[in-house]
């Protein structure tokens, strides 16, 4: 367990560990009179459960950085192999930039050499299967992590809830 070698007394210990259990954050929230959402659960394993929240949340997804398969399974004539990848790039924009189109934040998940994406929102709401190029404006370029930011005050942030659903 990751846990175990962070405690571990060798040598080799990476950082200072304690172990938490989930009553003793309750307790915590309790002792304080903090309701049950996820930042609230943050800030009490912090120790600093007074803290005052933040006004919006980030939600942050691992994407991938590669297309695994480099060419078709069938062999051309002449035994020339079909690429299967798309562009790196297509008009400047790339796989999962961050783009704003109607007004909304959205993310490339689709690249056609036409100029058309496909736009996707962070929860996987499909926007549209094909946009121009010329109808979204480029707000932050692909990372290994796609974010985004919600208010505090979102109804996909419940109490009660310990993490939102993607």
């Amino acid at each position: 367990m990751v846990f175990g070698r962070l405690r571990s007394p060798s040598e080799t210990r990476i950082l200072p560990a304690k172990a938490r259990r989930s009553v003793n954050t309750k307790n915590t929230r309790i002792t304080n009179g903090i309701e049950k959402t996820h930042t609230a659960d943050a800030r009490c394993i912090s120790g600093n459960p007074n803290a005052e929240p933040a006004d919006c949340v980030y939600f942050q997804r691992k994407v991938r950085c590669h297309n695994r398969q480099l060419h078709k399974a069938t062999i051309l004539k002449g035994g020339v192999r079909k690429r299967n990848q798309a562009a790196y790039a297509v008009f400047g924009y790339r796989l999962f930039d961050k783009v704003l189109y109607q007004n909304q934040e959205c993310f490339i998940t689709g690249r056609r050499t036409s100029g058309s994406f496909k736009l996707v929102k962070f929860d996987g709401t499909v926007l549209s299967e094909g946009v121009s190029y010329k109808k979204i404006i480029l707000l932050e370029r692909a990372k290994h992590f796609i974010t985004e930011r919600l208010a505090a005050s979102s109804p996909c942030l419940k109490a009660g809830v310990s993490a939102a659903v993607l």
